[in-house]
């Protein structure tokens, strides 16, 4: 059932019938690929594209190199130098352009039954991971910026409110604008109940002076490799 579909791996040819069948296999794995990849998951068409055909080019490379997997990473490695000239990608971009890669090595190797079987366990394990509230924000966390006069001491200046309006309140960051006249307290908290968001934020204004006041979602960075 794991056996290769090649009828001689090592041959210095591949039957036309066994090239259609890799093929067709690789161009489907991969399109599978990019439908998980785009689950949940902001990307580009030229991505996708990407996706679909990587495991049909690497599959074609081993074939071109007579199924010597040694030499078909080998020369592989080298179209990789083009990856220094794209743009950084994001974690999960890069796994599936490696998990692409798998594919492409086991179907160009015979082993379409291995290259499935590698797509539907990375695949279950991947949509399951996106549902699992692993590395998720706390529901209602927002980021407050607040701007005060430098004559006011930040520490503890806002610990009653947050005692009043929010279940966790924790200061991020300090810093000085407008030429260190004023400093801005970057915190995440999290209120008590949404509706009372716009009597919080009056209470703030008025110990604060009315100066500049910003809330809103807690800012997601893009991870990179």
């Amino acid at each position: 059932m794991l056996n290769s579909i090649l009828s001689n791996a090592s041959a210095a040819s591949v039957e036309p019938g066994e090239f259609l069948v890799c093929m067709m296999a690789s161009l489907c794995l991969g399109a599978g690929l990019a439908k998980i990849h785009v689950c949940q998951n902001q990307t580009t068409k030229n991505f996708v594209l990407t996706l679909v055909m990587l495991p049909v080019i690497v599959q074609t490379v081993i074939m071109l190199v007579n199924g010597n997997l040694g030499t078909g990473v080998a020369v592989m490695g080298a179209f990789s130098l083009v990856r220094f000239r794209s743009a950084p990608g994001n974690s999960r971009e890069i796994s599936s352009i490696f998990l692409a890669m798998a594919i492409g090595l086991a179907t160009g190797m015979g082993y379409l039954t291995v290259a499935l079987a590698l797509l539907l366990a990375a695949g279950l394990v991947t949509l399951l991971a996106i549902r699992l509230p692993w590395g998720r924000k706390a529901n209602g966390e927002k980021e407050l910026k607040v701007t005060i006069p430098e004559n006011l001491d930040y520490q503890g200046i806002f610990d009653d409110l947050f005692r009043k309006y929010t279940n966790q309140a924790e200061l991020i960051r300090v810093r000085t604008v407008n030429m260190g006249s004023l400093y801005e307290l970057q915190y995440h908290i999290r209120l008590k109940e949404e509706r009372l968001e716009k009597e919080f934020l009056d209470e703030v204004r008025c110990r604060n002076g009315n100066l500049n006041l910003a809330c809103g979602r807690v800012p997601v960075g893009r991870e990179e490799l």
